[in-house]
């Protein structure tokens, strides 16, 4: 087997200085060809349709929450809380990243108060995973830039959490 040498995933690390020697930082990525009106148009936003998107995932949340309650004697509970889990966890994460960019909602408010609910389902403390998210949108995927690495190279089971 080849060995490997362990890479700094750190911010301020020798990677992120290499990272930077090699312009990786601040990179131009490929942007679609598409008119600047075009592109205004598909970007229009309201408070109508993801307050509707909102609402539903909340009463879809109750529905569920409720039939896994209600068939917790049952083996129909298995389903109900996985299905419920799905709902929660996917939908959450979702709300998170788009409120966090401000993108869902054109209200202001509406978009960080959906943003603190969902990054409080999520776990995830909504200040510093908003600048945290910022910086790994500008350096994607790049070693010692992008502080939202989900596996490094190469793995390890010790370092896995």
């Amino acid at each position: 087997m080849k060995n490997f040498k362990k890479r700094d995933y750190s911010l301020v690390g020798e990677d992120s200085v290499k990272a930077n020697e090699l312009g990786l930082i601040n990179a131009q990525w490929y942007k679609c060809k598409i008119s600047s009106s075009e592109l205004k148009k598909l970007s229009q936003k309201n408070n109508i349709r993801p307050l509707f998107d909102t609402l539903l995932w909340f009463t879809l949340l109750l529905i569920l929450g409720f039939l896994s309650y209600s068939y917790l004697e049952s083996w129909l509970a298995y389903p109900l809380f996985a299905l419920y889990g799905f709902v929660y966890a996917l939908g959450a994460n979702s709300r998170w990243h788009e409120m966090g960019h401000k993108t869902a909602f054109k209200s202001k408010m509406l978009n960080e108060i959906v943003y603190q609910i969902a990054s409080f389902m999520e776990l995830f403390p909504p200040t510093q995973w908003r600048w945290s998210h910022v910086r790994h949108h500008k350096d994607t995927l790049i070693v010692g830039r992008d502080p939202e690495f989900v596996s490094h190279r190469p793995p390890s089971l010790k370092t896995f959490y």
